[in-house]
């Protein structure tokens, strides 16, 4: 998993209240059984005119000039600012995943949905929550100034404006570990090989006869 420590990036605010998973991937979309490929059809239904199919080119494709991240303005996003009980619907992990592979790296919203908060954390994905005031005015400001670029810095917890305002977030401490190490549930675990290693081969000491499988 990708660590995240300080990261600065283009705003995209979209300006829509609970955005669920099967908008951000839709249904038709979670086919595959890898964790790869799913940025291309990142709110599919808002981002084209015609229905979209699994392995379908995008360029074939007819994109709504109209949507957020169609616009020139916005292209290359990776902070996506957001409207209140982001990512409610469904738990699908696609979600997570497929804002990551579009390049986002963090959302900026004054609530989440539980599931689709915590799994961004564990696919590197920082979701920060901020009063609704707060996040008003930072979409008035991603609306007026083209170009609008946010800091975050996640070891200091907070969101540095282009003209050095700071506002504080809350991340819990593990969560923090977490992602400014780049640990996923895997990485975490592969700390411990040594003592998972130890743990085997007392473990096949004392029984030998797990080395072995019974026979047909």
């Amino acid at each position: 998993m990708q660590k995240f420590t300080v990261h600065k990036g283009l705003v995209a605010p979209m300006d829509r209240e609970n955005v669920d998973t099967d908008a951000i991937i839709p249904k038709q979309f979670l086919k595959s059984i890898r964790k790869t490929g799913f940025g291309v059809n990142l709110f599919d239904a808002w981002r084209y005119l015609d229905p979209g199919e699994p392995g379908q080119d995008p360029a074939s494709r007819k994109p709504n000039p109209d949507f957020v991240l169609n616009q020139p303005r916005y292209k290359g996003a990776s902070i996506l600012l957001a409207r209140k009980n982001f990512g409610c619907g469904s738990s699908r992990e696609h979600a997570p995943w497929a804002l990551d592979q579009y390049g986002f790296r963090a959302i900026i919203a004054p609530s989440f949905a539980d599931i689709f908060f915590n799994n961004c954390f564990k696919n590197g994905l920082l979701p920060i929550v901020l009063s609704e005031l707060q996040v008003a005015a930072l979409f008035n400001e991603a609306l007026a100034f083209p170009g609008y670029q946010l800091t975050i810095d996640l070891e200091r917890q907070v969101i540095v404006k282009p003209q050095g305002e700071e506002l504080a977030f809350d991340v819990q401490p593990f969560r923090k570990f977490c992602l400014t190490n780049g640990f996923d549930d895997i990485g975490l675990t592969l700390r411990q090989a040594d003592k998972i290693k130890a743990f085997e081969a007392e473990r096949l000491a004392k029984k030998p006869w797990l080395a072995h499988t019974l026979s047909r």
